[in-house]
């Protein structure tokens, strides 16, 4: 089969490659689409944390697809059906797990390898974590799934709540995900930063009342400016940068919450100003992953149409071009998430 292996950092090449031969309780999927994330693209131009990816793999981790092979001991799911899966699976027994901190299990099993024509589930994930997929729902919205239950575990650990006013530093994917999900909490008012005015734009047509180009104003003085000098109630960085992560402290309210979402390189520091943090009783969180119950929301979410994913589809292309689909993420102003098909 054809697959896109990853032998390091941006060293990506198509080949062709055995089709993978099911074990016993595993299931054996046709990849209908597999979309990209920002998570793909920094693990392409900066590498990853060793323990998730294991060098060289099949790339790509958001995908759906129809069930091609079924170990015959199983009594689900069934050859044809229409499934996605989550790219992990928690093992239910480490000290996380019996905590319900599913999303840091300590025997975390990992998927990897989306942007193939087949692709295997093993065992125990297609017991925790794979769902079918209704009907009525493409497989490039099923796909994102993945990053939806990743950003809803995060607004459930900020607590974004009915009335708040909330500033998303980055409208790329994911901040766009975070837009979308706590319009739906009833939030009050929503501020997005980034640095490019198309992906701004794109952000106010999906609902966010102020847009600031922090390459043009102060994000953190404009951010005052616009909520009487106060700050906001909620910060998300959806970027993973060490300097958004700092500027998030600075845009929120005394007793406000920060979310520090986006994943940071390796290796990469902060500076806190305790007098903020204790006399302005800040939180601040971080967020990793998902459970599989937030897997199962988010597909429910997306099949209600509660919220519509399908305008973060900018483009379609096959698998062939995958190459030339991340150098149009890294160097494109408008593009959101390519859905590649096999």
């Amino acid at each position: 089969m054809k697959a896109a292996m990853l032998y390091g950092v941006k060293d990506l090449r198509i080949e062709d490659v055995d089709k993978p031969d099911i074990r016993t309780g595993e299931v054996l999927v046709r990849v209908k689409t597999a979309t990209t994330c920002g998570t793909d693209l920094k693990i392409l131009q900066r590498g990853y944390v060793e323990k998730v990816i294991k060098l060289p793999t099949i790339f790509g981790h958001e995908w759906a697809g129809e069930v091609a092979e079924v170990d015959p001991a199983l009594k689900w799911p069934e050859k044809g059906m229409r499934v996605r899966a989550g790219n992990s699976a928690p093992c239910l027994r480490c000290p996380m797990c019996q905590k319900g901190r599913y999303n840091l299990c300590e025997n975390m099993i990992w998927l990897w390898g989306a942007y193939a024509e087949y692709i295997r589930v093993p065992a125990h994930m297609v017991t925790v974590n794979m769902q079918e997929i209704p009907q009525h729902v493409s497989y490039e919205e099923a796909a994102i799934a993945e990053p939806l239950a990743c950003v809803l575990h995060g607004d459930e650990e900020a607590r974004v709540k009915l009335g708040d006013t909330v500033a998303i530093i980055g409208a790329g994917p994911i901040g766009l995900l975070h837009l979308l999900t706590i319009r739906k909490l009833g939030v009050e008012r929503v501020i997005v930063i980034d640095l490019v005015d198309e992906r701004l734009d794109f952000a106010k047509k999906l609902g966010a009342d102020e847009a600031i180009n922090g390459g043009r104003e102060d994000a953190v003085q404009k951010t005052k400016q616009l909520t009487d000098g106060y700050g906001v109630d909620v910060v998300i960085e959806a970027i993973g940068s060490p300097v958004t992560w700092e500027q998030a402290l600075k845009l929120a309210r005394k007793g406000g919450t920060v979310l520090e979402f986006g994943g940071s390189p390796p290796g990469t520091e902060i500076r806190v100003s305790t007098e903020m943090l204790h006399y302005g009783e800040l939180t601040i969180l971080g967020a990793f992953h998902a459970t599989p119950l937030h897997f199962r929301k988010a597909l429910n979410f997306i099949a209600s149409r509660t919220i519509d994913v399908r305008p973060l589809i900018t483009r379609h292309m096959k698998l062939d071009e995958i190459k030339t689909a991340f150098e149009i993420l890294s160097t494109s102003k408008g593009e959101i998430k390519i859905a590649i098909t096999p």
